[in-house]
């Protein structure tokens, strides 16, 4: 009896300490957290060498921002190092490879936030700025203000000594075609009269509208916290339409009193579930571990018929990355080096 009491004991013990993911127990301080975007990410859709491209991607962001923690940088350094790597891949929906706009535009948002002061910036409908993300700092940092978009944002940026680039930089074959069969496809919905079952029964809508964001949370040496979150939007989008990456609180937050958060997915129902704040109160008001908070708010986005991931981090270094989609690009680095990556859903520590 006293030895099955000890190994509960144990057990208890090595799991409270530890995040899964998947079926997976992770163990160990972690630093440094990054994504990808979360959606339909199937094997049978990929091709080895695609999926070694963005396994070497996503290394190198945590590679990136793991340099800057073991030098000492703030955490807000990490975040922007990261994010940076695959904000000039073509691979992911974040500046260059950014998807287009129904007026065959890339539009671009972004935001970033401080754990240690709860300062943030963002920027959205960005059309010229190079690395959006460090467009949402210097926000954060150079100006009294947390939002700015379009024409204004692109001339603070300007102001700011950022690197300006023509829009056709961010212009990729793939994801033009991609637009190009959005548009095909809801020409066709139409004439179904916006019948979802009946496009689900002909494969109309195929292409992932929301796929592809970016995003970073990271925990520095001085215990600090900082989010952010780099998109392209969603395929196909109209009138200007922006989503969750740039609203604080909505797609990026951090707080050293709780956790730094970066979401992916539908923006539409990550705005109206505010779900990175909420996984923050959950954890400030009612004592939530980082996972849980991270699972109900989830629940909640997917109850109300959205879908996507996030990724956490928490000041004890421990991490979180649900999502309720086929697959998400995501990865992390403990405080020793040590580097994971993973794509798929039904994905076991493979790397």
């Amino acid at each position: 009896m006293k030895k099955i009491f000890l190994f509960s004991a144990l057990l208890s013990l090595l799991c409270s300490s530890s995040e899964v993911i998947g079926q997976t127990v992770q163990q160990g301080k972690y630093v440094l957290v990054i994504h990808g975007g979360a959606g339909t990410i199937l094997r049978k859709n990929m091709t080895s060498e695609k999926e070694q491209a963005y396994r070497q991607v996503l290394t190198l962001a945590l590679e990136a921002g793991y340099k800057e923690i073991r030098a000492g940088k703030r955490s807000l350094d990490a975040v922007e190092a990261a994010i940076h790597v695959m904000e000039d891949s073509p691979l992911f929906n974040a500046g260059k490879g950014a998807v287009f706009t129904h007026d065959g535009r890339n539009e671009l948002d972004a935001a970033i936030m401080d754990g240690k002061t709860l300062a943030a910036g963002s920027v959205a409908g960005v059309t010229t700025i190079r690395n959006p993300i460090s467009a949402a700092r210097a926000v954060m940092e150079k100006s009294e203000h947390v939002m700015m978009t379009g024409r204004g944002a692109e001339q603070f940026a300007k102001e700011a000594g950022l690197d300006i680039v023509a829009p056709s930089y961010f212009r990729t074959e793939e994801r033009w075609q991609g637009l190009q069969k959005a548009i095909r496809e809801d020409s066709l919905r139409a004439k179904l009269d916006h019948d979802d079952k009946k496009s689900s029964l002909l494969g109309i809508r195929s292409v992932d509208y929301k796929f592809g964001t970016v995003g970073a949370v990271a925990l520095d040496k001085e215990g600090n916290l900082a989010a952010g979150t780099s998109t392209g939007g969603m395929t196909n989008k109209k009138y200007g339409r922006i989503g969750d990456a740039p609203v604080i609180g909505a797609g990026t937050y951090a707080s050293n009193a709780t956790a730094a958060i970066s979401c992916t997915g539908w923006g539409e129902f990550f705005i109206r579930s505010v779900v990175a704040h909420d996984i923050s109160a959950l954890m400030e008001y009612k004592g939530a571990s980082l996972s849980s908070a991270a699972k109900t708010v989830l629940a909640k986005v997917e109850k109300l018929g959205g879908d996507g991931g996030l990724i956490a981090l928490d000041r004890k270094g421990n991490m979180t990355m649900p999502f309720n989609t086929a697959g998400m690009y995501r990865g992390c680095v403990t405080a020793d080096g040590k580097i994971e990556v993973w794509i798929y859903k039904d994905q076991d520590n493979v790397k």
